[in-house]
Formats: C-alpha cells, sequence, structure tokens
C-alpha cells in the first residue's frame, strides 16, 4: 500500500482544519485506483529552518499562511522545486501576479472588469534617490479630473489588496483627497464603482469545484454569504461558475473566490485573487461542509492521480482565443475548456464519482455528529461576546441544519 501525506500549512484558523481532519479519519479513505492501492494521512506542518536540499515528506500542501508570512513561502516554493510537492496554492503566481495583474490579464481576454486606474504612490520612499528620480521623471497630475474621467462613486483599494483592507468608498473630491492622503505609500487603484446593482455574487473554486453563493458585502461578516436559491438566472449561475474557473485556471491557482456583480445584465467581476479565500465557519455556515468535502475531494484526487504542479502558464492559448473574432460567450466557452483541460474535470468527476461515492454521506452524516458541534461551538466562543454566544450558537446550529435537510439522505 501506497501511503501520501498531505500537510495543512497553518495560521490561527480553528474551524476548518479541525473539520478537514475529522471528516479525513471519518471518510478513512483507501483508494484502489489504476492499479494501486492508496491511503492518506493528514498532518500540520511546523516551522523551522530547512536545508534548501532536504527532503520532506509531504506529498500535498494545503496553504493558508503564505500570503503574509515569508519564511514558510520561500518554504513552499523549495518543496515544489526540489521535492515535487503538490501545492494548493501557487505560491509562485500569487506572488507576482497579485490583484492588479489578475486585472490586468481578465481585461486582456476581454472581461468586463469596470474602469480602474492604478495611481502612483502619495509618498515615495524617504530617499534623495527616489527625490531626484521623481523631480526629473515623475509627471503631475489631476488626481480629481482623472475620478471625474472615472464617474463617482468609485473605490480607492490597494493594488495588491486582500480582506478589503485599505478599501475606500469615494463618493467626492472631498473623499478622494482624504483617502489618498491616508494611503500613504500604498499604491492604490481607483475603480468605477457599481452601485444600484442587480445582485453581488462571490464564487468559491476548489478545483474544477465551484459554488456561486448570493453575498452582501455590507452586512457584519457572520451575514454575508445569504441562504438562498435561484438569485441569478441559468445563463448567469454558467457564466460565474466558467469565470471563476478559467481566473484559476490561467493563473494556475487552484483554490480561490471570485466576486462579481451584476448590474444592467452584464456580470462584472471585481475582486478575484485571493490567495487565502475565506472558508470560516462563521460566515461560510450553511456553505461550510460543501467546502471541506470539497477541499478534500480535491486534495484526494491529486494524490492518486499523482497530479504535477504546473508552474507555468500557457498564456499564449489564451490570447489566441481573445484575440480571435469569436463573440465574448464564444470565447468564454473556448476559456472554460482550457481551464477543464486544466483542472482535468472529466477525470475528477469520474473519480469522485466512483473512488469517493461514499464522501457526501460521511460529511452528511459528520455535520451531524457531536465532534462538529463542538467545533461550531468552539469558534462561536472564540468570536463573539460571551452575551452573544448562545444566540449565535443556535444561529449556526441552524444553517447548518438547513444543509442537512437539503442534503437529507
Amino acid at each position: 500500500m501506497n501511503l501520501k501525506k498531505i500537510g495543512l500549512l497553518l495560521s490561527d484558523e480553528d474551524d476548518w482544519p479541525v473539520a478537514f481532519e475529522q471528516l479525513h479519519r471519518r471518510l478513512a479513505p483507501r483508494l484502489d485506483y489504476h492499479g494501486g492501492t492508496l491511503s492518506t494521512d493528514v498532518e500540520r506542518i511546523r516551522i523551522h529552518p530547512f536545508n534548501l536540499a532536504a527532503p520532506t515528506t509531504y506529498d500535498l500542501v494545503i496553504d493558508r499562511l503564505a500570503y503574509w508570512h515569508v519564511h514558510p513561502r520561500e518554504w513552499l516554493k523549495k518543496a515544489a522545486l526540489v521535492n515535487g510537492v503538490y501545492l494548493i496554492n501557487n505560491p509562485f503566481t500569487f506572488q507576482s501576479m497579485e490583484k492588479h495583474s489578475a486585472y490586468c490579464a481578465m481585461i486582456r481576454l476581454g472581461l468586463p472588469i469596470p474602469d480602474t486606474w492604478l495611481i502612483p504612490t502619495k509618498q515615495g520612499p524617504d530617499t534623495d534617490k527616489f527625490r531626484r528620480t521623481a523631480s526629473r521623471y515623475h509627471d503631475w497630475f489631476d488626481l480629481p479630473g482623472i475620478a471625474r474621467q472615472i464617474s463617482y462613486p468609485l473605490y480607492m483599494k490597494p493594488f495588491d489588496g486582500g480582506g478589503w483592507r485599505g478599501v475606500s468608498r469615494v463618493g467626492n473630491e472631498w473623499e478622494l483627497m482624504a483617502a489618498y492622503d491616508a494611503s500613504g505609500q500604498t499604491m492604490m487603484h481607483l475603480q468605477r464603482g457599481l452601485e444600484n446593482f442587480d445582485i453581488f455574487v462571490r464564487a468559491l473554486a476548489i478545483g474544477p469545484q465551484v459554488n456561486v453563493f448570493h453575498y452582501d458585502p455590507t452586512r457584519p461578516m457572520h451575514d454575508r454569504y445569504q441562504v438562498s436559491r435561484d438569485f441569478l438566472s441559468a445563463e448567469h449561475m454558467a457564466e460565474a461558475t466558467a469565470v471563476v474557473k478559467i481566473i484559476n485556471a490561467f493563473f494556475r491557482w487552484e483554490f480561490n473566490s471570485c466576486e462579481s456583480i451584476l448590474k444592467d445584465g452584464v456580470l462584472q467581476p471585481i475582486d478575484f485573487a485571493n490567495a487565502c479565500p475565506d472558508v470560516a465557519i462563521i460566515s461560510l455556515h450553511h456553505y461550510f461542509p460543501w467546502a471541506i468535502k470539497s477541499l478534500l475531494a480535491w486534495s484526494l484526487f491529486c494524490l492518486a492521480t499523482d497530479r504535477r504542479m504546473r508552474l507555468d502558464m500557457n498564456t499564449d492559448a489564451y490570447f489566441a482565443i481573445a484575440d480571435s473574432e469569436r463573440s465574448y460567450p464564444e470565447k468564454l466557452a473556448a476559456y472554460s475548456a482550457l481551464a477543464d483541460a486544466y483542472f482535468d474535470t472529466e477525470r475528477f468527476q469520474e473519480f469522485r464519482a466512483t473512488q469517493l461515492r461514499h464522501l457526501d454521506e460521511v460529511t452528511w452524516e459528520y455535520a451531524q455528529a457531536q465532534e462538529f458541534d463542538d467545533m461550531l461551538v468552539h469558534n462561536v466562543r472564540l468570536t463573539f461576546p460571551a452575551h452573544e454566544q448562545e444566540q449565535f450558537i443556535a444561529h449556526f446550529r441552524g444553517l447548518v441544519g438547513l444543509w442537512v435537510q437539503a442534503e437529507g439522505r
């Protein structure tokens, strides 16, 4: 029997890692696949000095830390390059292709990205070299004029953003200058605001698996994911699903979310480079079991099929489609075919239906188990003040219970 190990590279999360470990233990995967038998183990990764040539015991790593913690990020790169470890996500493209690059690439593919400008930092480095360079080559610019060209309202946000950090809604020139003054040395985008829209959606993708949610960013974090069905037409649901898969396959990302706004019949992606997408039970609640079983399914598929990290990008294939005379729907279909080839979607679906045929039932039973409830209660007590805890324990139990009812066996 072949034993492979899944490593969890974690920060301070107390919900999904526990759920992932418990669901893996309940499933106890023993995969008879293509003439071999595979079993798997899950282990949390420790951080320490490392020899660049050292072997590792991990075959696949789910990374939730390296987007901000430099040392483990460099270990991930070494693990991929030296040891052939499969990484979810890809630290190479997430480091080089932040939100600015992601906007540029999707504009190149013809996706309807709202009008976006990059503006110089309010304050440059405090060095004579910068001051000399700025005096020689930096043009004065009319920031209010740019804002009027974009049109109010607009949003000022860091070019490499994440987690709504530093995002300001700007409704007039005074707010514009105040936000710019406050930005300091952070380079900012100005992006047209899409208000009075029809619906705001967030899609979460794990490998080729996608769930599209009705999302309300104006609500508190625990109430943003709305439990609703049929909030998009079949055509827009298919488009939202395709867009996040295309983005992920283009950048070699496998665990990412995409926020889009539907306004005047046009679905416009606005935020889609999230190295550590939200999978907290407090926010996902009703959809949390789906996320955990999907992450486990994709991890096991990658291990069973000896899937290799793709450190290169096939941008030319996408750009050839972008430069063709196809209509936008035809381009999306062609991009989707590239994405499905990257994710090996058909093979995954066959694997999921045969090798993991019991996963849905095991997850359904797990969501009703005492250990799941203990994890939920623990995270509610970590998140909310004492006088609100019992209220929110009942609230989240109810939302998970709705999922159990909807998935009823």
